[in-house]
């Protein structure tokens, strides 16, 4: 069984295969790009959530408490969402983890990063996921561009990129690609465009930019609703 990652819109991302399966901001109720709700989906062995906004947050602590699966989130946000009602057992350490921490569950090893956003608890963060076959995908959370991000690049050998470019509330398209450039990745789906109609609808001015500032990172087009087989 080959591992494979679906785009459920925004961004909710999952990734699943013989490694184990994570769901990361499992935005499905009220996310006008989801092709299905959470029911639909394959049940995760690890939900991640990046930050306490709605649209992020989404169905986790649903999809925990139906499914058993495990949450993992920064310090003081698992610590609300212990409060709402997912259980003490079900939180990775207990209390979550933390900007630099790597945990693990299954073969996969998720080290979590800083975002530059805001949110209602904790930190924003983001993730970066290493298969058991050491093929690494960084999903950037809702994030502005931020220089350290050099330092992620340097550290790991990132295959596959999941970084915002609706702009507004993230990082745009120029910013967006030239983070790709920092990170070195290898390829790049952009995410967290045309949910909403303050957002950038397409992904056609990213394509753009990613040509002119990281020639060397290759755009994956994905739609909400389509899966790829990885690696892509």
């Amino acid at each position: 069984m080959a591992s494979a990652i679906t785009w459920h819109g925004h961004s909710n991302f999952q990734i699943s295969g013989p490694d184990g399966n994570v769901i990361i901001d499992p935005f499905f109720t009220g996310n006008p790009n989801s092709q299905i709700t959470w029911k639909a989906i394959e049940p995760p062995d690890l939900v991640l959530v990046t930050h306490m906004h709605g649209d992020h947050m989404g169905d986790a602590v649903t999809i925990c408490r139906h499914t058993g699966a495990m949450l993992g989130a920064v310090v003081g946000t698992a610590e609300v969402i212990q409060r709402l009602g997912v259980p003490e057992k079900q939180i990775v350490n207990g209390i979550g983890f933390n900007i630099g921490g790597t945990v693990r569950l299954k073969n996969l090893a998720v080290t979590m990063t800083q975002a530059h956003h805001t949110t209602e608890a904790g930190a924003p963060v983001g993730y970066i996921i290493v298969l058991a076959d050491g093929y690494t995908i960084y999903h950037a959370g809702d994030t502005g561009i931020f220089s350290s991000m050099s330092v992620w690049g340097e550290l790991y050998a990132i295959d596959l990129a999941l970084l915002p470019t609706g702009g507004v509330f993230t990082m745009d398209a120029r910013q967006a690609a030239l983070a790709a450039k920092m990170l070195r990745a290898k390829a790049v789906i952009p995410m967290h465009w045309g949910t909403f109609p303050v957002l950038e609808q397409d992904s056609r001015g990213f394509v753009e930019e990613l040509a002119k500032i990281s020639p060397d990172c290759r755009f994956v087009s994905l739609m909400p609703g389509q899966s790829l087989e990885l690696p892509v």
